[in-house]
């Protein structure tokens, strides 16, 4: 019997941008970070355990490290909306809110959406070895929860995959993809910048 064709329909992506300025970026971001810090010791609970989730950046100042950030983003927004192939000219697409997350040693988040926008993103700040793989769970829920029993793992039954990151890696993804982040294995800090993006309708 010849061997099927196989068709891999619905494929879901994330795309991974080397950010290019991390070098200058990333020390004046990371004093920035832990200056949030401590200013709220507490931060606030989501899929954080065990680690610190800031507030949300306030973004209106120009001369913030934050605003400087956001604007060198716009490129990168722009690319995955192109590569999605969806419209980019005549709308204003934006950066609806900005968060950081300071993980230590044992900590890891928890897998959840981000609803109400169109793409999500994690941004490495400081990325030690072995801080912890980003996972991405399928949102074809009825697929993870009722298949027969898996003798070889491929990439048409696997329900979960992930990949290592490194300091100035920028992820982007659709807002809806199940993620979450593993157990940061290693003695030092994993701090990453979070951000949604939507389009202001005029």
């Amino acid at each position: 019997m010849n061997n099927p064709e196989i068709f891999k329909v619905f494929p879901e992506g994330v795309l991974r941008f080397k950010f290019e300025e991390f070098k200058t970026f990333n020390d004046q971001l990371t004093e920035y970070i832990y200056n949030l810090q401590k200013e709220d010791i507490n931060g606030v609970t989501k899929s954080n355990k065990g680690g610190w989730h800031s507030k949300n950046f306030i973004l209106k100042d120009k001369n913030s490290i934050q605003f400087k950030f956001s604007m060198k983003l716009q490129k990168y927004i722009l690319s995955a909306f192109q590569n999605y192939g969806w419209r980019t000219e005549k709308i204003d697409i934006r950066i609806k809110e900005m968060w950081a997350i300071i993980n230590k040693k044992d900590d890891f988040n928890v897998v959840h959406t981000h609803p109400n926008c169109y793409l999500s993103s994690a941004y490495y700040v400081r990325a030690p070895e072995n801080c912890g793989k980003f996972l991405i769970e399928n949102p074809n829920s009825a697929k993870n929860y009722f298949f027969p029993e898996i003798v070889k793992r491929n990439e048409l039954n696997t329900h979960i995959t992930g990949f290592d990151v490194s300091e100035g890696d920028l992820l982007i993804f659709p807002g809806y993809l199940p993620h979450k982040v593993a157990k940061n294995d290693s003695d030092k800090d994993r701090i990453v910048i979070s951000f949604n993006v939507d389009i202001i309708n005029s």
